[in-house]
C-alpha cells in the first residue's frame, strides 16, 4: 500500500500526470484512485471534443502557454497511437457591429500567442467559406480541430498500466492526512501511503484541497452545459467549428456549432448553475452542493452583477425555443424541429470570494501535495503539457 505518487482523479489531467511521471522516471510506483467505475467519467468525457488553438487566452497566461504547447503534444500523441482526429478549422463569427472590436481583440491575441495563418474574413469571404452561416465578419482559425478525448484517456490508461502503474476504480477518497513523513490517503475500503500526492479531483478539487489542510479562498461552482444536435438531413449545413464572439466577462464561449469525430454536429453548450456537482440533468439535485453554491459569497456577488445573463442561460436550458433562437443567430435556417436533444457536461469553475472568476489554471502546492484547483477548458487540449509540468513539480 506504499507508493511514490498517488493521483486522485482519473480524468485526462490526472492520467496525463501519471503518464508523464512514468516517462520522466521509469519504474516509479504510481497509484491513480478514481471514485467512478471508469476513467474520464466527468469533464474529460463530457466535453465537445474540440482541439483548441489557443486564440482566446491572454498572452503569457497559463491557459495560452499550456494550450499552445499541449496542442502540439496532443496531435503527436494521437498520431503515435492512431487515435482519430481531424483539423477542420474554426470560424469565430461576429453577427453585429458591436462585436467587431471584440473580434479584432481576439485576432490580436491569437497573433501575439504565435498562431500562424489567422485570417480576417469580411461577409462575402465568410459566405464563400460557410454559405449557411450568418455573420458580418469572422476570423478563420485553421489550427482548430476535433477528437474523442475519451479515446485519449483510454489510451493513457492502457499505457500507464502497461508501464506498471495501478488505476483503482470505484474508490472514493474520504480523508487525506498530510504528515511529515508522507501522505496517507483513506478510501472507504483501504488506506494508502505515498511520498507525494496529486489532487486532480475536478468538480471536487476544492473539497480535496481542504482535506489536505491547504487554505484556499476559492470554491468550485458547477456550471452545466447542455447540447442539442442537428438531425441527419441538416448536418451538411456546417463543415467546420462555428463559434460566436464570446462575452468577455465570462470564460464560457457561447452556444456554438461543433462537428464531432463521429460525424454529428452538436449545438451548445449553454452555461447554467448545476444544482449538483455532477448534475447532468436539470432535475439532478444535491442539498449540500446546492447550498454550498448559493450561500458562497463569491457566487452571490457574481449572480447580483450578472443576473440578466444568468436568466438568459436558464431560459435556454428550460426552453427549446430559446435555445433554438441562440443557434439561429449563427445558423438562421434551423428550426426547433431540426434539433435533437443530446448530452450535457458540468464544468468545474473556480470562483473567488470576491465574485471574481478564476480565469486561468490554478495549481497550489502544500508540501508533498499538489492541488490542481482550476483546469477548465482548454485543459483537455492542454492536458499532456499540464501533466508534463505537474510531473516536473513532483520530481523536483
Amino acid at each position: 500500500m506504499d507508493y511514490d505518487v498517488i493521483i486522485i482523479g482519473a480524468g485526462i489531467v490526472g492520467l496525463s500526470s501519471a503518464y508523464n511521471l512514468q516517462l520522466k522516471s521509469p519504474g516509479i510506483k504510481i497509484l491513480v484512485i478514481e471514485k467512478e467505475a471508469k476513467v474520464a467519467a466527468h469533464q474529460s468525457g463530457h466535453n465537445s471534443g474540440v482541439i483548441h488553438s489557443g486564440i482566446y487566452y491572454p498572452p503569457k497566461s497559463k491557459k495560452a502557454e499550456n494550450c499552445i504547447k499541449g496542442y502540439q503534444l496532443m496531435l503527436k500523441f494521437c498520431d503515435e497511437h492512431k487515435i482519430d482526429y481531424k483539423i477542420c478549422g474554426k470560424l469565430i463569427v461576429a453577427t453585429q457591429t458591436s462585436e467587431l472590436g471584440l473580434l479584432r481583440d481576439i485576432l490580436s491575441r491569437g497573433e501575439t500567442n504565435g498562431l500562424d495563418d489567422l485570417k480576417w474574413l469580411d461577409e462575402p469571404q465568410l459566405k464563400a467559406m460557410e454559405p449557411n452561416i450568418n455573420g458580418i465578419a469572422a476570423i478563420h482559425v485553421p489550427q482548430a480541430g476535433i477528437v474523442d478525448y475519451k479515446a485519449v484517456a483510454a489510451k493513457l490508461k492502457a499505457l500507464i498500466e502497461s508501464s506498471g502503474g495501478q488505476i483503482l476504480l470505484n474508490s472514493k477518497v474520504i480523508d487525506i492526512d498530510n504528515r511529515e513523513d508522507g501522505v496517507k490517503i483513506q478510501t472507504k475500503a483501504n488506506s494508502y501511503s505515498s511520498r507525494k500526492v496529486i489532487n486532480c479531483g475536478g468538480l471536487y478539487s476544492d473539497r480535496l484541497t481542504t482535506l489536505s489542510q491547504t487554505k484556499i479562498d476559492h470554491q468550485i461552482i458547477p456550471f452545466r452545459g447542455e447540447y442539442y444536435r442537428l438531425k441527419p438531413d441538416k448536418k451538411h449545413l456546417v463543415s467546420r467549428l462555428i463559434y460566436p464572439v464570446p462575452n468577455p466577462n465570462f470564460p464560457f464561449l457561447g452556444i456554438h456549432l461543433t462537428p464531432t469525430i463521429d460525424g454529428e454536429v452538436e449545438c451548445g453548450p449553454n452555461a447554467v448553475l448545476a444544482f449538483k456537482r455532477e448534475g447532468y440533468r436539470f432535475r439532478d439535485f444535491n442539498g449540500r452542493d446546492f447550498l454550498e453554491s448559493v450561500t458562497f459569497s463569491g457566487f452571490q456577488k457574481l449572480a447580483a452583477k450578472f443576473w440578466r445573463t444568468g436568466w438568459l442561460e436558464m431560459k435556454q436550458s428550460l426552453s427549446k425555443m430559446a435555445f433554438t433562437k441562440a443557434v439561429q443567430k449563427l445558423l438562421p435556417s434551423i428550426t426547433g424541429n431540426d434539433l435533437m436533444k443530446s448530452g450535457s457536461g458540468v464544468r468545474a469553475q473556480a470562483l473567488y470570494k470576491d465574485g471574481t472568476l478564476v480565469d486561468d489554471f490554478l495549481i497550489l502546492r502544500n508540501g508533498a501535495i499538489i492541488n490542481v484547483c482550476n483546469t477548465p477548458s482548454p485543459a483537455a487540449t492542454a492536458s499532456l503539457e499540464i501533466g508534463k509540468q505537474i510531473a516536473q513539480i513532483v520530481l523536483e
